[in-house]
């Protein structure tokens, strides 16, 4: 029988411990910081219940646990590169930026990045987070296989030849603790990176796909309080625009000096912009990894819909910008292209995105989300599975076509619920309790 332990070298009674946004306190009667692969088996298999922390940058409840809070920050943080096979293969705790670096200087490159670079690479992956480009699909799409502490302690590794690996990628933590994951690189390049300010709704209408193609990544941010853009970032591969930036385009007007997203702020903490060419890892993210990007502040929504839809989804939250501008810091919109990963919010289309980042006041936020997604509803939109959210798991189980495949899977990897928790619970009831 399965028993909760007292505790183990690693682990600390009844801690005080946040996400990252400080939304969240958690439950855990335990948080456990192992440092080795065999401590966290050992954890594991005489746990009852377990959830795995990676650096807590998501704002629900999904990390949380009454049982054994498993920070997997502490593991090995080894970088394995095979230049031949074009892959890395790293500790599933590090954050990219203590990794990309040493892929560069490899000669190789990821496809993608977040905003973020200082997100874990599992926990990233596991909740379908992403960057932008209309070919470019999600960080976890990268993912070629991926070893994991199973609910009985065994260490396990699926890859892309396993049946069950297009559910095991983003699976939310359900299935098992992610200790290593290999990732597909590309040839190392440089990206140049523009801002323009001032981009007009009307002028987004007109040229909806046009603005969100002109770049290799392309973000828009608004406040939805005026009609206007008031920012577009485009991030061009080096030698994919020969041409200097133009002055004007569209109706905006190129920006002189550093930008930040949200009007007010340091830019300083940005990556660096003005057309002045760098490597990908130091251009794609939009905040530079030596700086908190933020003091945590804020809560965050995601939603995705069809690309083909990107523009009547525009509108329709236009219509409701006067609920959504007085909780609002900065919205940006972004796109991702489709793949196959079974709860991946952009499974089988390519999808646009809007992006909240809202004050942090969950009691104003909560009223705002229902009327998005009423809003957006027409659309099929999907929510990203660790922000914030208020649709219900009889309306997601309608927009992903293999939520039962996946539902069967936490089954048969976790019969006896060792990572269920209260939202797994009540999004997957198909599975233990």
């Amino acid at each position: 029988m399965r028993h909760t332990p007292e505790g183990s070298e690693s682990a600390q009674a009844a801690p005080a411990v946040t996400n990252w946004a400080r939304n969240i306190a958690f439950n855990a009667a335990r948080v456990h910081a192992p440092t080795s692969v065999e401590q966290l088996r050992d954890i594991v298999a005489s746990s009852a219940q377990v959830r795995a922390l990676g650096s807590g940058h998501s704002f629900n409840a999904i990390a949380d646990t009454t049982g054994d809070l498993v920070s997997v920050a502490a593991l090995p943080k080894s970088i394995d590169i095979d230049t031949a096979a074009r892959t890395v293969t790293v500790g599933g705790g590090m954050r990219f930026a203590e990794f990309t670096g040493a892929v560069h200087e490899a000669g190789l490159a990821l496809h993608n990045l977040g905003s973020l670079p200082h997100i874990s690479v599992a926990g990233a992956c596991a909740t379908g987070t992403h960057g932008s480009g209309i070919g470019n699909g999600s960080l976890a799409t990268a993912v070629r296989a991926l070893e994991m502490v199973t609910a009985d302690g065994s260490l396990r590794t699926l890859d892309r030849d396993d049946e069950d690996f297009a559910g095991a990628v983003v699976a939310l933590g359900s299935l098992g603790v992610v200790t290593r994951m290999t990732l597909d690189l590309v040839p190392r390049y440089d990206v140049r990176q523009w801002v323009y300010e001032g981009l007009s709704y009307a002028a987004l209408r007109e040229n909806f796909e046009d603005v969100l193609s002109a770049a290799y990544s392309v973000s828009l941010f608004t406040r939805w309080r005026t009609e206007l853009i008031e920012q577009v970032w485009l991030k061009q591969r080096e030698g994919d625009q020969e041409q200097p930036a133009p002055r004007a385009w569209l109706g905006a007007v190129l920006a002189e000096g550093q930008r930040h997203p949200v009007p007010g702020m340091d830019p300083v903490t940005c990556t660096v912009q003005s057309g002045v060419a760098g490597p990908w890892h130091e251009r794609l993210p939009h905040f530079k990894p030596e700086f908190t990007p933020s003091n945590g502040d804020e809560l965050q929504s995601e939603y995705f819909v069809a690309r083909e839809d990107g523009l009547a989804a525009f509108d329709a939250l236009a219509r409701i910008a006067p609920e959504i501008a007085p909780v609002l810091q900065i919205g940006e919109i972004r796109t991702v292209a489709a793949d196959g990963l079974w709860l991946s919010p952009a499974h089988g289309r390519d999808s646009v995105v809007f992006h909240f980042t809202w004050v942090p006041d969950t009691a104003a936020v909560t009223p705002v989300l229902t009327a998005i997604e009423e809003a957006l509803a027409p659309f099929g939109v999907r929510p990203h599975w660790g922000k914030l959210f208020t649709t219900g798991p009889e309306r997601l189980r309608e927009l992903y076509e293999r939520y039962a495949d996946f539902e069967a899977l936490t089954s048969a990897y976790d019969p006896q619920g060792t990572f269920r928790n209260d939202l797994i619970t009540r999004f997957f009831p198909g599975s233990p309790a």
